[in-house]
């Protein structure tokens, strides 16, 4: 088997250095969590976490740049700023909000830090350029309100710790000395070694593989036995990697009230990984369901957002009915389950069936507010079903807005986010008479904001029924083919000129700017000469 190499990145370096820390000072220290999971499935991790043997005040002693968002949990973010000899003085409070960190209210920071932003040597300001979750091993109380515990009590065992966390696959630890020296060296950081980037996580194979296998395309410069034997496992992650299976650690039940929100983690982290959901976990998600109505719809909606946008939203939504999980936490998507549509436009089957062959079209990746669109675009549907001379949904549209504003306030997305998820539900019918809209109203359609969102709704809308594109490409022809300044033209003429015309200033102005605007939208007028000449006509003075 071929020679593999580690990720090269400045977050990979990092948390193999703040271990190195760690374990010189006589702790024990081990990468934790997703990142190994990634490692182990051949992705490249989005962030590293080290669990430790050290307490949280041990750890604000031995790094520089420390932020105790945590600290009552155990957690402290150790953050490096512009480099290994970085001597920025920012104050800590505005350095962390630079780099995308939130802290509460009398978050201590470290010692180090308070004497540096008062010393002599204040430098510019800073992004702190990789932040690391240091985490104390550790064991819960209860859970009383279904997130955080009631008591938390630091542990020295490794294994205690692994056993709290939500399920096999990230229960997994690292032994970086056990991983550097099965080379023969030092456990030492091996910066001097050569590296290659390891990739973004791949698509799941059909099947389920050996998913170790993948690091050997990835460049690394351990084989995938050499990895696996570097992973300390005391709940069986290894083996429910292999099958691809997601398994909660321990009784399923107690996982899911410590934290409700794990079972919507377990959906994403089957559908993401094209993973099956373990029996007794999927049972356990059926009967505490209703479990999720006390999570905080943020919380939700982040959940469900990574769900739409990490490329196998399909998978994702039919195992959150299929778990009961759909109900609880977006009932307006359940109701779809069961709407005929008019066979003719929907040879697919009912609403719901259409809603999931749009998400199976999502690319990882993709704008939410696009994602959101693609699932909330017939939410009117079931409110408006009516047999006539065929199936009808007069008013699905209108009835769509309003309850896509409430589902938007209800998640609390932002004024921009819900702007753009509710114009996407209101025009995803206009493609249908865009062939006969005249000049200036196809236009004015191009004017929306984030129009190839649009654009790409409407395509996956067709995909998802009978296939029909002749709309879709007559839009985009003329949307790549017509200019920018011939669809936001420099107006001819403004109130003032109306003014020096001789009319008086009120509500008709906006009719005759509007007139004005129509005939240069369709090419009919060029100049400022004929934009008034166009006013005197229709409008009097008096």
């Amino acid at each position: 088997m071929e020679a593999a190499m580690l990720p090269a990145t400045r977050q990979f370096d990092e948390a193999l250095r703040i271990v190195e820390v760690l374990r010189a000072a006589g702790f024990e220290a081990f990468l934790a969590g997703g990142c190994v999971r990634d490692l182990l499935l051949g992705c490249e991790p989005k962030d590293y976490d080290v669990a430790t043997s050290a307490t949280p005040d041990v750890v604000l002693r031995l790094f520089p740049r420390t932020f105790a968002v945590g600290a009552h949990f155990g957690v402290v973010l150790v953050a490096t700023c512009g480099g290994a000899n970085c001597t920025c003085g920012a104050a800590d409070a505005t350095c962390a909000a630079e780099a995308g960190l939130a802290l509460p209210q009398g978050a201590f920071l470290g010692a180090t830090n308070s004497k540096r932003a008062n010393s002599e040597q204040l430098a510019a300001p800073q992004v702190p350029q990789v932040v690391t979750e240091v985490a104390t091993f550790r064991s819960d109380g209860a859970y009383s309100d279904g997130r955080h515990p009631d008591v938390v009590r630091y542990t020295s065992s490794a294994e205690e710790d692994v056993r709290r966390r939500d399920f096999t696959f990230n229960g997994l630890l690292l032994d970086v000395d056990r991983l550097f020296l099965q080379e023969g060296e030092a456990a030492t950081h091996p910066s001097h070694k050569n590296k290659n980037v390891a990739r973004a996580c791949p698509e799941p194979a059909e099947g389920v593989g050996h998913p170790a296998d993948a690091l050997s395309a990835m460049g690394h410069w351990q084989t995938p036995e050499e990895l696996r034997s570097a992973v300390i496992d005391h709940v069986g992650g290894l083996a429910d990697l292999e099958a691809g299976v997601v398994r909660a650690i321990g009784r399923p039940e107690l996982r899911f009230e410590e934290d409700h929100l794990r079972m919507l983690r377990g959906v994403r982290f089957a559908a993401r990984f094209g993973f099956e959901l373990e029996a007794a976990t999927a049972a356990a998600m059926r009967s505490l369901a209703a479990k999720t109505r006390a999570v905080s719809r943020e919380r939700v909606r982040d959940e469900l957002t990574k769900m739409l946008t990490e490329g196998r939203a399909r998978r994702a939504f039919e195992l959150l009915d299929e778990t009961g999980l759909l109900a609880e936490v977006l009932p307006e998507a359940e109701r779809m389950k069961g709407v005929e549509q008019p066979p003719q436009f929907h040879p697919e089957g009912d609403v719901w069936t259409h809603t999931l062959l749009l998400l199976g079209q999502l690319d990882a990746g993709c704008p939410l507010t696009l994602a959101w669109g693609a699932l909330l675009h017939d939410v009117g549907k079931p409110a408006t079903f009516r047999r006539a001379e065929r199936i009808r949904f007069d008013g699905h549209v209108e009835v769509g807005v309003a309850m896509g504003a409430e589902i938007c306030r209800r998640f609390r997305f932002s004024n921009d986010e819900t702007r753009q998820i509710l114009s996407l539900i209101e025009n995803h019918m206009r493609f249908a008479d865009a062939p006969r809209m005249k000049a200036s109203t196809l236009k004015r359609f191009f004017r929306l904001e984030k129009f190839p969102e649009h654009l790409a709704l409407h395509r996956m809308d067709c995909l998802a029924a009978a296939g029909d594109l002749e709309n879709w490409r007559f839009v985009r022809e003329r949307y790549e083919s017509i200019p920018e300044e011939a669809v936001r033209p420099e107006p001819l003429i403004t109130g003032r000129e109306l003014i020096a015309a001789g009319y008086k200033p009120g509500a008709g102005f906006k009719e005759m700017l509007r007139a004005v605007e129509d005939a240069q939208l369709e090419g009919l007028i060029t100049t400022a000469g004929e934009a008034l000449k166009l006013v005197l006509e229709r409008f009097s003075t008096v």
